[in-house]
């Protein structure tokens, strides 16, 4: 039994919640998954998770071993990118992390270009609408849209996203156009179920003035949020690449541009241990050029 990849292998299945998302993220079978864990369950004499049906989940001890798995593969990975890094071509697997919509429009492109331009470059993509712990779970780069607290990585700023409220002609016709962020509060709302839990917007530079809104549709989606005013359900605050199509077709119109909050900053986000890998770098100064190509870098969004 390898046991790197009997460990590799456990961290998919933990983080997937299931063995067969696991096999489709490491291009095996479920069937091998299944052979591998149960070699590694008796080699250490417990059982990792328990099964059902319809679930997996780590027993005691298997989440016992979880950190330490993750703690030993980042350990292994950062070994072989200081080998790697010797070398002046990008090769070896790059990990990048990012959210959603944004991985997909802005951050995919840019991945396949360098695996297009690289014969020994692999990469996986990580895109969630949440902050991944980079070192622990092996992440090469990330990709942050907001402020940031974290001191201890390294960062590089591409450009800058604005916040923007928007609705959609037909429903603007109906319920008229807000003059101010006040009137927000007669309006029909839409929002997700997390990112803003007290329900208060925000506006102003200096993100003084607070509106309390009671959104009448809550969706955990981005994407849906979106679909729901074009469809004309009511007013959305979103991020400007989110709904730029849409404001370029005028399926969406941009409300209170004047009082909006100042722009979050898109960052990169990476451990000093990254910051010789070719393929780190390559992925940088690629971002940075889409970023300038996009306008973005040029806080015009």
């Amino acid at each position: 039994m390898d046991r790197f990849e009997a460990l590799n292998t456990f961290v998919e299945i933990a983080e997937h919640g299931s063995f067969a998302g696991a096999a489709r993220a490491l291009g095996q079978s479920p069937a091998k998954m299944t052979r591998t864990i149960a070699a590694l369950e008796a080699h250490l004499g417990v059982t990792l998770f328990h099964r059902s049906t319809r679930t997996v989940a780590l027993s005691h001890e298997g989440a016992a071993l979880l950190e330490r798995a993750r703690g030993l593969l980042a350990d292994l990975r950062e070994a072989e990118h200081l080998v790697m890094g010797r070398g002046g071509a990008p090769q070896g697997e790059l990990r990048v992390t990012a959210p959603v919509l944004f991985g997909r429009m802005h951050v995919l492109p840019v991945v396949a270009g360098l695996l297009a331009s690289h014969a020994g470059l692999s990469a996986r993509m990580l895109l969630l609408n949440r902050n991944v712990r980079i070192v622990e779970e092996g992440i090469d780069v990330a990709v942050r849209i907001g402020e940031l607290t974290d001191s201890t990585l390294m960062r590089v700023q591409l450009g800058a996203v604005r916040q923007v409220i928007v609705a959609s002609p037909g429903y603007l016709d109906q319920r008229g156009m807000p003059k101010q962020p006040a009137d927000l509060a007669r309006h029909d709302c839409i929002d997700g179920s997390s990112i803003r839990p007290d329900n208060v917007w925000r506006f102003g530079q200096d993100k003084a003035l607070k509106v309390e809104v009671q959104p009448r549709l809550v969706i955990n989606d981005i994407a849906a949020r979106i679909a729901a005013a074009e469809a004309g359900a009511g007013v959305v605050n979103v991020l400007s690449y989110q709904v730029a199509g849409a404001l370029r077709a005028g399926r969406l119109v941009s409300l209170l541009d004047d009082q909006a909050p100042p722009a979050l900053p898109v960052q990169l986000l990476y451990h000093s241990s990254r910051a010789a890998m070719p393929a780190v770098r390559a992925f940088i100064e690629a971002m940075r050029e889409r970023a300038s190509r996009d306008s973005w870098r040029a806080n015009r969004w």
